[in-house]
């Protein structure tokens, strides 16, 4: 029987979510907060520039790959897929600078120069890490995390010693190579997954594998072609999107999401609902009698970091940089200290510079440069224009010195967002950027679940639920949740 679906929020994980279950048969209707659809892979135009305003990765091109081919298409339909020659360029604290080679033998060559060795002992690191991207990104992200039985199939318990559950990365990584910089460099994805490395499974070497040997890319346009696409699947399937709708609550006697400003104040009667909007907002202010947690449950989990970010249009050329750049001119140990153990403003912050018209003319004007920056940062920190603008002249000193010219005074467009805009735009629970921290204690089944435990019509989606954050395991995670609000339909 065709039923009456409401998807909270047009995120990566909600369109999924939305385009699978129309598929299915069902009328599908996604609400939008904001004025523009994406979630925090939104983009916006200005002054001839074209600013992504979250994700600047593109990773696991097989997991894009594979949602669309089950609508009928793949991904050369919406884009040009470019994989990025240099991979990406590291500064160093000796003053000395990589470039990352996308070629796995010349990988392998830089690795041998820098550590005697260590050439071979990557052969095997990216073995075991492939067995880990197999494993977690075909059987355990697909998992619904919803008892541990799920995780007792043959493949997956058999294999549980070989993915390294209950091994620390940083002690796994070391106990391969000791060269500080090949150290620093495949810790680094870490660095956003929520925990120290030493606390962080050395399960997620899996992200190494997906680095090294998959492959960075990059989708001609910007990043926001992908939200273009999943846009473009889900009208496909019938879905209905309407942005600028604050969903404000729930009547669940009545099968209602009550919007504060749906088409002329009426109630969207609905069968089921999926929030892909911040968990712990539903969970707490719109659920209310109804939510999954307590205010303490919330309070009690460790958040993944939350970032300082700048969009700035540049009027000239900026040489010595490349499409992704990162700045491990500072002590890494130190920042990951003062994201995770001491929270607080970094004293030397490491941070990460994207500049996207290196590779896409169409994203700044002729002769110009779009330049997007990023410091991670603790979450719930207190966020002012005076401490933005403290952080700004920090790292553009830096980036300055390292790309050997004046860039601030050929800045003509300049856009901050932090903490604060975070939580406006998103919700953002202490305003986090990346989600729940990526430990054991909140990995799989341990994560917040993604179905109300009070409520047989409402789900979650998205990177505070299962399997996590980051834009491939949001496009996974709306498949999931779809497949069980199918199967509480069929029941």
């Amino acid at each position: 029987m065709k039923k009456k679906i409401t998807v909270i929020g047009s995120g990566v994980a909600g369109l999924s979510c939305a385009s699978f279950l129309a598929k299915a048969g069902h009328d599908v209707t996604v609400l939008e907060k904001n004025s523009t659809i994406g979630g925090r892979a939104r983009k916006f135009s200005v002054d001839g520039f074209m600013f992504d305003m979250g994700p600047s990765w593109y990773w696991m091109p097989d997991v894009f790959e594979r949602f669309y081919n089950q609508f009928d298409h793949t991904a050369s339909d919406f884009y040009e897929l470019k994989r990025l020659s240099p991979s990406y360029r590291v500064f160093w604290k000796d003053n000395t600078q990589d470039d990352v080679p996308s070629d796995l033998d010349e990988f392998k060559a830089w690795f041998e120069k820098m550590e005697h060795g260590s050439s071979l002992k990557l052969d095997k690191f990216l073995k075991e890490a492939a067995f880990k991207y197999d494993v977690g990104i075909n059987d355990l992200v697909h998992k619904p995390s919803l008892k541990l039985t799920e995780f007792a199939d043959i493949r997956i318990a058999t294999g549980a010693f070989k993915m390294h559950l209950f091994s620390s990365f940083s002690k796994y990584i070391r106990k391969y190579f000791k060269h500080p910089k090949i150290i620093e460099l495949l810790e680094f994805p870490v660095l956003f997954l929520g925990a120290m490395p030493k606390d962080t499974p050395a399960l997620y070497s899996l992200m190494n594998y997906a680095d090294i040997e998959l492959g960075t890319w990059y989708p001609m346009g910007g990043m926001h072609k992908i939200i273009e696409a999943f846009e473009q699947i889900a009208l496909e399937q019938g879905v209905k999107i309407i942005t600028d709708q604050e969903v404000s609550g729930f009547d669940i006697e009545n099968r209602t999401v009550i919007n504060t400003n749906t088409l002329a104040g009426e109630k969207l009667v609905s069968d089921f609902v999926v929030s892909g909007a911040d968990y712990e907002h539903t969970d707490q202010l719109l659920l209310k009698g109804n939510s999954n947690y307590t205010k303490d449950y919330w309070d009690s989990r460790l958040m993944a970091p939350s970032s300082l970010l700048f969009y700035l249009g540049v009027n000239k050329r900026v040489d010595n940089l490349l499409h992704h750049n990162l700045f491990f001119d500072e002590n890494f140990q130190q920042h990951a200290v003062e994201i995770y153990k001491q929270p607080q403003w970094p004293s030397k912050p490491l941070f990460y510079a994207c500049c996207p018209s290196k590779t896409d003319d169409s994203v700044a004007p002729e002769g110009m440069e779009n330049i997007f920056l990023l410091i991670p940062l603790a979450p719930n920190l207190n966020d002012t224009e005076e401490l933005r603008e403290k952080y700004y002249n920090i790292i553009l000193e830096r980036l300055e010195q390292k790309a050997g010219t004046e860039i601030r005074s050929n800045v003509v467009y300049k856009r901050s967002y932090c903490l604060t805009d975070f939580k406006n735009d998103y919700h953002a629970y202490k305003g986090n950027a990346y989600g729940l921290a990526n430990t054991l204690r909140q990995t799989a089944f341990l994560k917040p679940k993604l179905k109300n435990k009070k409520l047989n019509n409402m789900f979650y989606t998205g990177q505070l639920t299962t399997p996590g954050p980051g834009v491939p395991p949001s496009i996974i995670s709306g498949e999931v949740v779809a497949k069980e609000v199918l199967k509480a339909i069929e029941n």
